[in-house]
């Protein structure tokens, strides 16, 4: 049976609805105004509301906001605080080490404290009182092209009322195919449309591999009183070592939030070589350091959420300008790694964009050569400039021991070049080590009080995440006997223990002893760790029906 499916037309189409995005559809219809014309805008988010899916640590570095909207403060953009002064420590399994001098690319002073959620859930106001079509709750399921297999024409939105089955409901909705001149890719890290075109059209021809991180991060509610930063002169907190140690990439965050509340949260570098790392274990162990849980204590977790972070950085940056559509954020690998932030470059590189769009659009030239102004006025912004002199971070911090820090030195005195450039690394896929015969897999011995310590299905409970349980899954396992045959014997199921929601449970029959895996999607917080660290590359993540996931508010 054909399913006929709508179809509406607009200049742009924008898919994703976090910083850079709605930092597009914002700046092009100020470009729009400017001129005195009509441009018809929209932007597709597949979360329930704007802001429902963004995660964050986070700080803002806001030169873009002020550039973007000057007065943000005067219509009430939602900073939680300004950071007065930076700490950073290097942690041991006892104690905490302050480092007498924090990096100059961790200096954060003047920088915004925001929650992400709220920060694009106020960005999406703005864009609805300018006049942009917002769609929340659409997810883009695929890429439409033209007949020449090549040039973007837009987007189709996933179908909603499916059964388990993928066969039609009573209620069942089809997805609205939405065609645009130009199409704005703004997913995220790990875009499952930018992955899906990727090989298509060579988009990382000549690049080295994309690598991402996956933080963990909460919001804690503390006592009355129980406010360490309210007599300290810093108010965000960096810290490094334990649990980790200095093999893996990766360290935690303390921020200071309005309303008595922190923000706390560890990242973890997926190219760790053990199979038995768990990152949200990771992430209790370093809440239970006694320096850590000094400042938490008495407190209560109120929301929790987890989300890769593409830190490779420009030498990992796709091609941006395509025929009918470009490239922003962090769906565009555009991160500062030794920063730690990328907001503020995710939200320029959507201005850019706009600025490339509007200008192809009246040429009439919406080609990959039409939309060239966007990679070169890039390359000639202060975005260059932060991700050149971090080129070479997320390679140094995957070497190991004193190598590590011979190679961060060497980059820090030399503006990034160091020992080498460009310094090669590999995927994250395919670090892992077979575990060792013997190796312990016992289950960590964390303790939850279902408070300040909660399990991971608590935390997807605190997420807000939802999914309707008779669709089809969203994540697609194509043969399960690799599962079986091949990732249990040689590393032992990794991904029961790298996905922060328990959606892998391993299965054993107790006859044969062959392994089986059971999904369970509705737990998803749509972080892809799955999709980028299986050693197999033998999990698809892709978008469930459009409004699912998780329901951040604080975040």
């Amino acid at each position: 049976m054909t399913t006929e499916r709508e179809s509406i037309e607009f200049d742009v189409l924008i898919v994703g609805g976090g910083p850079a995005g709605l930092a597009c559809a914002i700046r092009l219809k100020q470009l729009a105004r400017e001129k005195g014309q009509e441009l018809e805008v929209a932007l597709i988010e597949k979360g329930a509301e704007i802001g429902a899916h963004a995660v964050s640590g986070a700080v803002l570095k806001p030169g873009a906001l002020t550039e973007l909207i000057p007065d943000h403060m005067a219509k009430g953009c939602p900073v939680e605080a300004s950071v007065r002064g930076d700490a950073f420590y290097y942690l041991t399994a006892g104690k905490a080490l302050a480092m007498p001098l924090a990096p100059k690319y961790m200096h954060n002073a003047g920088c915004y404290i925001i929650s992400l959620s709220r920060f694009s859930k106020w960005m999406g106001q703005i864009a609805e009182e300018m006049g942009i079509n917002l769609f929340p709750g659409f997810a883009g399921q695929e890429l439409l092209y033209a007949e020449d297999g090549r040039t973007v024409i837009g987007v189709r939105t996933g179908d909603k009322g499916l059964d388990k089955q993928g066969q039609p409901k009573s209620n069942f909705e089809p997805g609205i195919d939405l065609l645009a001149k130009v199409t704005v890719l703004a997913e995220g890290a790990r875009g499952s449309l930018v992955k899906a075109m990727a090989d298509r059209l060579g988009l990382y021809a000549g690049r080295l591999p994309a690598v991402y991180e996956t933080g963990i991060k909460e919001v804690i509610q503390l006592p009355e009183g129980g406010n360490y930063f309210a007599l300290r002169p810093y108010n965000d907190i960096h810290l490094m070592g334990y649990p980790l140690g200095m093999g893996t990439p990766g360290g935690g965050f303390i921020y200071e939030m309005a309303e008595n509340r922190i923000a706390i949260g560890y990242l973890t570098a997926l190219c760790y070589d053990d199979p038995a790392v768990d990152p949200y274990d990771l992430f209790m162990r370093f809440k239970r350091h006694p320096f850590v849980a000094d400042i938490i204590k008495g407190g209560k977790v109120i929301e929790q959420g987890a989300r890769t972070v593409a830190v490779g950085g420009l030498y990992s940056i796709p091609r941006l300008a395509l025929d009918g559509a470009v490239i922003v954020g962090g769906d565009a690998q555009i991160h500062n790694t030794p920063a730690l932030k990328g907001i503020h470059l995710g939200m320029k590189s959507g201005m850019l964009a706009a600025e490339a769009i509007a200008a192809a659009l009246a040429r009439e030239d919406s080609s990959a050569a039409g939309l060239a102004a966007y990679p070169q006025m890039l390359k000639e912004s202060w975005i260059q400039a932060e991700l050149w002199e971090g080129r070479n971070t997320a390679q140094a911090l995957a070497k190991k021991g004193i190598l590590k820090f011979i190679h961060l030195g060497a980059q820090y005195v030399s503006g990034g070049r160091g020992v080498t450039d460009p310094m090669p690394m590999e995927a994250d896929a395919d670090t892992l080590r077979p575990l060792a015969p013997g190796a312990d897999l016992a289950e960590a011995k964390t303790q939850y009080d279902g408070e300040l310590y909660v399990d991971k299905l608590t935390g997807v409970y605190l997420s807000k995440t939802m999914h309707r349980e008779d669709q089809p899954s969203h994540l697609i396992i194509p043969d399960p006997n690799i599962c079986s045959d091949r990732c249990y014997p040689k590393f032992r199921s990794p991904c029961t223990r790298f996905c922060p929601g328990n959606v892998y449970e391993l299965e054993l029959d107790k006859t044969s002893g062959k392994a089986h895996i059971k999904l369970n999607p509705s737990n998803c917080f749509h972080c892809k760790t799955c999709d980028i660290k299986d050693p197999f590359g033998n999990i698809t993540w892709t978008c469930p029906e459009g409004g699912e996931g998780p329901g951040y508010t604080l975040v």
